[in-house]
């Protein structure tokens, strides 16, 4: 059972956690190309180049709420292990709820107030470096918690 826990927490977090990371990263700089678009021009491809950070966006949204089998899941695998009160895995869940709070709180937010720009034709560019910022911040959380679930500290794997 354990190592169906684990190979589905895995799973989860490549197939979840693993869009997230990249659209969120995509996002600033596809927003801020979108910006210098002509607002008023008629081309079918200015119009394409707009509905690229919506696309992006729509991908955060939505695998971030599948991303929450992630946790649920590595509690699962945990719990079959014997793990739960290990440090590493502390100092993981610690990392994973900023990760899920900097998401929730600042680049989601972050992104749905740069299309809300967007849309009207205002300037974008300081608050996409704020965005590129948390989303930086979120990207190394995920970073760091990856690199613990592999070393994982006090491990029997030898490894």
């Amino acid at each position: 059972m354990t190592k169906l826990l684990l190979s589905i927490h895995v799973l989860a977090a490549i197939i979840a956690i693993g869009p997230v990371t990249v659209a969120a990263s995509m996002f600033p700089a596809v927003t801020r190309r979108a910006s210098a678009v002509p607002a008023s021009s008629g081309d079918r491809g200015d119009r394409g180049a707009a509905s690229v950070p919506q696309a992006l966006h729509r991908i955060c949204r939505v695998y971030a709420v599948v991303g929450v089998v992630v946790p649920v899941f590595g509690f699962a695998t945990a719990n079959s292990l014997h793990v739960l009160g290990d440090p590493w895995l502390i100092v993981s869940i610690v990392l994973t709820l900023i990760a899920a709070v900097i998401l929730a709180a600042f680049v989601l937010p972050g992104q749905s107030a740069a299309l809300a720009a967007l849309d009207k034709g205002s300037g974008t560019s300081a608050a996409l470096r704020r965005l590129a910022m948390y989303t930086g911040v979120f990207n190394l959380l995920w970073a760091v918690v990856t690199v613990l679930m592999i070393i994982r500290p006090g491990s029997t794997t030898g490894a």
